[in-house]
């Protein structure tokens, strides 16, 4: 996982707060209503009544304390700011607590339509509005358990599962394809480029093919898997996760859909 990043994160004073400038919380207001409007006609209902639930400030950065007195009523989550880019370790420490740590961070105006990274705009517009979910709060805690349970060398894998589904994820809602990820939530460019675009190649969710896809952050993804349902996502919990990825690893990853990035430098 990468742990280092070009943005200078903000540190939380002793009550967890922390001071946000006129200028960033301008540039939440201008990501806010137009990503909204996106997303009640891309995304899964599962984000949009959340995001209802949470009532978001449009107009300047939530803070984490506030965010978590709503999250603890719903599904008993909360959400803590970090300095920076976290490791693996840490990252499934915190989830299996039911803790979501948001990088405290805002992005700059010339990366407000696509940011390889996540900033406080994509943690809290994106994930929080998944985690008032109770389904999707109890599959994220699992990834945590887990996480806290696989050899390091098991770490990457487990989170291509968390890539292409909390992240990345499509479902199928009556009918119609919708996006369910965080990254697809947040991000201006690739949340109508992943449901309409006919680059865009999308397959049923198959376990196996998500453990074995390899992917990349700094681009639109080429392939999006599809869940029929939250049940598929929620009946992963009983399913044997770190074995299957002893089984992947077995097999080994599927070619990359994408150039090497050193050919695109």
């Amino acid at each position: 996982m990468k742990t280092t990043s070009r943005y200078q994160a903000h540190q939380p004073d002793a009550q967890g707060m922390i001071p946000y400038s006129a200028e960033e919380d301008a540039v939440w207001q201008t990501l806010f209503s137009p990503q909204q409007a996106r997303a009640k006609h891309y995304c899964s209902r599962v984000f949009t009544d959340g995001l209802a639930q949470l009532a978001l400030s449009p107009q300047r950065i939530p803070q984490c304390a506030e965010v978590s007195l709503r999250l603890q009523q719903a599904t008993g989550w909360s959400v803590t700011p970090v300095p920076a880019l976290i490791g693996f370790d840490r990252f499934y420490q915190l989830l299996s607590a039911r803790i979501f740590p948001a990088a405290s961070f805002i992005r700059s105006r010339d990366e407000l339509e696509y940011l390889q990274e996540p900033d406080i705009f994509h943690e809290i517009f994106g994930h929080t509005p998944l985690l008032a979910h109770p389904q999707i709060a109890e599959f994220s805690h699992h990834i945590g358990v887990l996480g806290t349970q696989a050899r390091p060398q098991d770490h990457v894998w487990l989170a291509r599962l968390y890539w292409f589904t909390v992240e990345f994820g499509l479902i199928r809602e009556q009918g119609e394809l919708k996006a369910l990820g965080a990254g697809l939530a947040s991000s201006a460019s690739e949340l109508p480029y992943a449901i309409k675009s006919p680059q865009a190649k999308r397959q049923p969710f198959d376990l196996m093919d998500v453990l074995r896809t390899p992917y990349r952050i700094d681009i639109h993804q080429p392939l999006y898997f599809v869940l029929e349902g939250l049940d598929q996502l929620y009946d992963l919990i009983s399913t044997d996760v770190l074995g299957a990825i002893h089984h992947a690893q077995a097999l080994g990853l599927h070619a990359p859909l994408y150039a090497p990035k050193a050919a695109l430098n």
